[in-house]
């Protein structure tokens, strides 16, 4: 697919980049990673399982409030998104990421929707290695209330038929669970159900879906090689599916040294669920927005993570329930947009 009239010189520029950028670290590269994994020591966690059917919400909150204080990671069931569309969606991934790179660069990434290559990201701000092995889709907002949900970009529809309807129906589906699991998080904070709806935070909220693919049989350099480096999530919360391989890693304690990671299972059916900075900037630290990241392990890997953000315009503050004397806010109010903003600067800085 050739480049249309409608791509200026910003998006040539960017290709080019990106080949440089590729060149740079595949050149001298002389060991894989089967050959260095001996060397990486992790164990593996047990995370709570959260039944979003249950009747009994108050034991359910009480299970979510414990997950969110000792872990800040739980597996959500019964949630309502089909396995079938699960299925599709993984698919449909595989059609738009087999595309050639000069097809998929035609939808670079613009507004934070769209396309990022191989190694354009870089989660660890303090990482000295040239990006992540990975490359993936943004589709933010539907269409809706918001006018903003006229900035997603679609493949065509001759291209990759049914796969912005297919997109557009997981997006849906996972927003409504995340919606539902909003009230309990509440609850579990001591809260009213409908406390972060009339806070505005459900109101449009930001609500953005992002398509990985993490390649398989990787050459690396001296320098490791993360297939996401090691990062909390910026917002609320995050709700991530996968195709069942393996590589997610998780480390509690954050500011401990030496850091362990423990890796984290696949659980066919279910939502591996993660509390975001901002809601930990809302509970004072109660909540733990725990660091993660994935390792390569030689296979090749597909997830989407879903982001729950709250409206641009909510205002994160602690909570009454979450500060005292004793324990003052830790954080200054702040407008969700602009944290967001700030954090998203930070990783594309390069």
């Amino acid at each position: 697919m050739a480049f249309s009239p409608a791509h200026d010189k910003s998006l040539v520029l960017v290709y080019i980049i990106f080949l440089l950028k590729s060149y740079s670290i595949l050149k001298g590269q002389t060991k894989t990673y089967k050959e260095k994994k001996s060397v990486v020591m992790t164990e593996s966690i047990q995370l709570p399982i959260i039944d979003l059917t249950s009747p009994d919400r108050i034991s359910t909150a009480r299970a979510i409030r414990q997950a969110c204080v000792e872990v800040g990671f739980f597996y959500l069931i019964n949630h309502g998104v089909d396995e079938k569309l699960f299925k599709k969606v993984i698919e449909q991934s595989k059609k738009f990421f087999s595309l050639s790179l000069e097809e998929k660069m035609t939808l670079v990434r613009r507004n934070h929707r769209g396309y990022t290559p191989l190694y354009a990201e870089n989660l660890d701000p303090s990482s000295t290695t040239q990006g992540d092995s990975k490359e993936s889709f943004y589709i933010g907002p539907l269409e809706g209330k918001s006018v903003v949900s006229n900035l997603n970009q679609w493949p065509a529809e001759e291209v990759l038929p049914c796969w912005r309807s297919t997109m557009e129906d997981y997006h849906r589906g996972v927003l409504d669970a995340g919606i539902r699991l909003i009230s309990l998080i509440a609850l579990a904070l001591e809260l009213d159900e409908d406390f972060f709806h009339k806070a505005g935070a459900c109101d449009s909220p930001n609500a953005f879906l992002r398509l990985l693919h993490y390649p398989g049989e990787l050459q690396l350099s001296e320098q490791v090689v993360y297939g996401a480096s090691a990062h909390s999530d910026y917002g609320m919360l995050t709700l991530l599916a996968t195709d069942g391989v393996g590589g997610l890693q998780v480390c509690r304690e954050k500011f401990k040294r030496p850091q362990i990671w423990e890796d984290v299972h696949h659980l066919s059916g279910a939502f591996i669920v993660n509390i975001g900075d901002m809601m930990e900037r809302w509970t004072n630290c109660l909540f733990r927005s725990t660091l993660h990241r994935v390792m390569p392990t030689g296979q090749e890997r597909y997830s989407m993570a879903f982001f729950l953000e709250p409206n641009a315009d909510c205002v994160v503050e602690c909570l009454k329930s979450c500060c005292s004397d004793s324990s003052p806010p830790r954080y200054p109010p702040i407008r969700a947009g602009d944290y967001l903003e700030e954090r998203l600067k930070v990783t594309y800085a390069s």
